[in-house]
């Protein structure tokens, strides 16, 4: 966690000193750029815990929702605004599923923060991959067709695979950092593109943070 909060420290300071004066203009002044880093530090602590399996993540996650909504409303990013309101609400509910799967055989108030995971079978992982790349597909031409959306497939593409992503994790199957591993990618590429790298070194870091949470939570499923 530490890491990933010092990254986002550090290309704060660096984007706004090498920044050209027409990305100092924009939508991401000083002012969303101190936005992108609070919300890229709440990610990151949000992540971190998600990955370790620990309850806590919920706490870190609802600020972070509210705050790289507002980003993504200056951006018109309508895919990822529309998201992330759904992140709000499932999170809600998250908060109990998690409650019900907490690991309570050990009277370490710690090992009572973590779930127990579980697994998919092989042939629900192939349904759900198939689904979700034509709903992307599907929606990327939707967003293109009838908005102004400025990254239309990409926006599609990172917004469809994280709404069934999102659904995996509340119901605790570790499979769902596959899905927010690609998601992760192709916001590191969303965000670079709009100029905004608060938001790329904080993808950058859940990229790595999804290969450590495949880990953990098969540990913990074990």
């Amino acid at each position: 966690m530490g890491l990933g909060l010092l990254i986002q420290v550090v290309t704060y300071f660096v984007s706004i000193q090498y920044s050209d004066v027409s990305i100092q203009q924009s939508a991401f002044s000083n002012q969303m750029s101190v936005l992108s880093l609070i919300s890229g530090c709440l990610g990151v602590c949000s992540v971190c815990l998600a990955a370790q399996g620990n309850i806590l993540t919920y706490a870190f996650g609802f600020a972070q929702v509210l705050t790289y909504t507002w980003l993504c409303v200056t951006q018109r990013f309508y895919g990822e605004i529309a998201i992330n309101a759904y992140y709000f609400l499932t999170m809600i509910y998250g908060v109990f599923a998690w409650r019900k799967r907490l690991k309570v055989e050990s009277p370490d108030s710690k090992t009572e923060s973590l779930v127990t995971p579980r697994s998919l079978p092989l042939r629900t992982i192939v349904l759900i991959a198939v689904l979700t790349l034509f709903g992307s597909w599907f929606a990327g031409w939707g967003l293109a067709t009838w908005t102004d959306d400025t990254q239309p497939y990409l926006d599609a593409f990172t917004t469809i695979p994280a709404l069934v992503a999102q659904v995996l994790m509340i119901l605790v199957y570790r499979e769902h950092w596959f899905l927010w591993l690609a998601v992760d990618i192709l916001s590191v590429v969303l965000w670079w593109r709009a100029g905004d790298y608060c938001m790329v070194a904080q993808y950058a870091f859940w990229c790595m943070n999804c290969l450590y949470g495949l880990k953990r939570w098969k540990a913990l499923n074990s």
